[in-house]
């Protein structure tokens, strides 16, 4: 079997980059499936894609394409990749349009999380400054883009404990609130622990990976982009006690579920002030880089190699070959 891979390469350490993959991460995909027996072959981006497809080139000699691209423009990047490849009737795998497309959108995820009668914190989405002024939340709040990932837009001023700290945090993120198709979310903050599970399949079939604790070695408490990029500084990931690890894996295996998810990806809790876990968000397009992502690094704390990982993912796939 042949699996094309598809991906963006990150070139540079901007921020507006950090969802893009390393050449590392294409590596270890890449020489993980060879040791699967899989052969592979690496086609690029969006653009690279389409260029493969109008030269008949996937359809000869892929079988299936395993899909991490995060795309760059547009409320639908993450589904820009899936749609083509479902237009054309070619497998891949992870996630759908559909839900890529809606993941992507924090607050529309959270209402449905919401109204199933999962835990979340209280929200609303500002569209421009003025909306501030409406708000009818309990502070302390916390304030991050509405559609990015990577702890992209989250720093330490995105906790705010009154209405001027608010609007200068606000007006500090100006070029995702005045992007129409970047809206802020703004939460109840939640003061507790933090927590990271990894899911692997889909439907019924999904099974946990296990829970990782997120343990902040500074005063700054938030999983930001630069907590992230300089995580063995700043974090400390251990397991969690096993009555706690059951309390927030049951919570990210529900929501999984009810998001439609598929193959693998990750689901991030926080406790609430009662000690209640609360749905942050989902990552169906999980960073698979072996040394430094989430989902590798959790997995291996559970007892489960980077080739399971991706061994799974293709299985959890195969399933939707048609016959």
């Amino acid at each position: 079997m042949k699996i094309g891979i598809t991906f963006d390469l990150r070139t540079d350490s901007n921020e507006d980059s950090a969802e893009f993959d390393k050449i590392s991460t294409i590596e270890h995909i890449e020489s993980t499936l060879g040791s699967l027996g899989y052969e592979t072959e690496r086609i690029g981006n969006f653009k690279d894609l389409l260029r493969e497809l109008n030269s008949y080139n996937v359809y000869s000699e892929c079988d299936m394409i395993f899909n991490i691209c995060e795309g760059l423009y547009g409320v639908g990047r993450e589904a820009q990749v899936p749609a083509l490849l479902d237009a054309h009737r070619i497998p891949y795998t992870f996630s759908d349009p559909f839900v890529l497309c809606l993941t992507l959108n924090k607050g529309m995820t959270k209402r449905i999380i919401r109204d199933a009668g999962l835990p979340t914190a209280p929200f609303t989405i500002i569209n421009k400054i003025q909306d501030i002024y409406d708000i009818k939340l309990n502070y302390p709040l916390f304030v991050k883009p509405n559609g990015e990932g990577s702890g992209i837009g989250i720093n330490g001023n995105s906790k705010v404990n009154n209405l001027q700290e608010l609007k200068n945090v606000c007006l500090l993120c100006l070029p995702y609130s005045l992007n129409p198709l970047y809206p802020l979310i703004i939460e109840e903050y939640l003061p507790g622990r933090e927590f990271t599970v990894g899911i692997i399949g889909t439907g019924d079939e999904s099974v946990l990976l296990g829970c990782m604790e997120i343990n902040f070695n500074s005063d700054e408490k938030l999983y930001s982009y630069n907590m992230k990029t300089n995580y063995e500084e700043f974090i400390t990931y251990t397991l969690p006690e096993e009555e706690m690890s059951k309390k927030v894996c049951d919570l990210a295996l529900k929501s999984w579920k009810l998001l439609g998810c598929r193959d693998a990806g990750r689901i991030d809790v926080r406790l609430d002030e009662n000690g209640v876990p609360n749905f942050i968000e989902v990552n169906p397009l999980a960073g698979l880089n072996k040394d430094t992502s989430d989902l590798p690094i959790l997995a291996k704390m559970n007892g489960y190699s980077y080739e399971f990982i991706i061994e799974n993912i293709v299985n959890s796939a195969k399933k939707r070959i048609k016959k």
